[in-house]
């Protein structure tokens, strides 16, 4: 039974798994190297705690009690070693990631499960890095950003491990109140992933093409397939609109539709003009340092009250 949780990492997305587990009653150990970040983990947990109290989502003795429930630790053997769910959420890089899992299955108890919080990289070349009996206690757990308000998690299913440690594992995610999506091959991107892609590669292309101004192109987005897909899926929206109408709409517009392999050219020159988007102040938009707190609250505000919509009616 799954009871204590270890998280490797105390970063954007670390900190953030951490929090939804230990809000959820987990007691919860972080990992961090890097002690800049490391000093501010509990500092960021709790203002989105109290962030998340303030609309009314959460109770004020939540916040005390799920930051009694995290500890934090600079060495990963003593956070990880009586863990019974390890989840590394570092950065994308299989070598770190391999080596990371090869130190755990050495000191760690048999029975802990090891996890990593990934979609682009293949669990088929971290499973190596371990013993052949561990490679059975071993899958892909993916969260979204930001991670204590986005309610999905993928989860690996590809045949490495028994059913009944799957179910173990599904059931800790559905204990925390996550939308579970089983993953039954292993491919880059999983699912939510490959399906952002998809639409992003039609809207830079639109964007290139100048059909419509970027605030245009957002707007079509949100107020029209995206009004739809907060609250239903692809599949209803195709089967409530006539698979026929489908079909013949397919026909018509993907001859025309972007089909490229790699990132769209307009993407790629604002990288290499260092406009990142909102963390550097300028992506397709231009944002000031308030305006950048701003936005994000209001983000968080959205998926509060999607959250608080969702419990109530999907």
């Amino acid at each position: 039974m799954i009871k204590n949780i270890a998280v490797l990492g105390g970063g954007t997305m670390g900190h953030g798994i951490a929090e939804s587990f230990a809000l959820h009653g987990y007691n919860v150990n972080i990992y961090e190297y890097d002690e800049k970040i490391r000093m501010h983990i509990i500092e960021a947990i709790e203002s989105e705690l109290t962030f998340m109290h303030e609309q009314s989502y959460i109770e004020l003795e939540e916040i005390s009690a799920t930051l009694n429930r995290i500890k934090v630790f600079d060495i990963m053997k003593d956070a990880a070693v009586d863990a019974d769910y390890i989840i590394e959420a570092v950065a994308e890089n299989i070598d770190l990631k391999c080596k990371i899992f090869k130190e755990l299955d050495s000191y760690c108890k048999a029975e802990a499960i090891f996890a990593t919080n990934t979609s682009s990289l293949s669990l088929k070349n971290m499973l190596p890095a371990v013993s052949v009996k561990r490679q059975e206690r071993m899958m892909v757990c993916h969260w979204y950003n930001p991670a204590h308000l986005m309610p999905i998690a993928e989860l690996s299913n590809f045949g490495n491990m028994p059913a009944s440690i799957y179910k173990e594992v599904e059931q800790l995610y559905l204990n925390i109140d996550k939308h579970v999506v089983t993953i039954l091959k292993d491919v880059p991107g999983l699912v939510a992933n490959r399906i952002q892609q998809a639409v992003a590669r039609e809207v830079f292309s639109l964007m290139e093409n100048e059909v419509a101004s970027p605030e245009d192109i957002d707007k079509a987005l949100k107020f029209g397939p995206a009004f739809r897909y907060a609250t239903t899926g692809q599949l209803e929206v195709a089967d409530m609109g006539g698979l026929d109408i489908w079909c013949i709409v397919g026909d018509n517009l993907l001859k025309d539709m972007d089909n490229s392999k790699e990132a769209n050219p307009i993407l790629r020159k604002k990288v290499e003009e260092g406009k990142l988007g909102m963390k550097s102040g300028e992506g397709f938009f231009k944002y000031s340092e308030q305006m950048r707190t701003q936005l994000k609250n209001d983000f968080n505000k959205r998926l509060i009250t999607q959250l608080k919509t969702s419990k109530k009616y999907i």
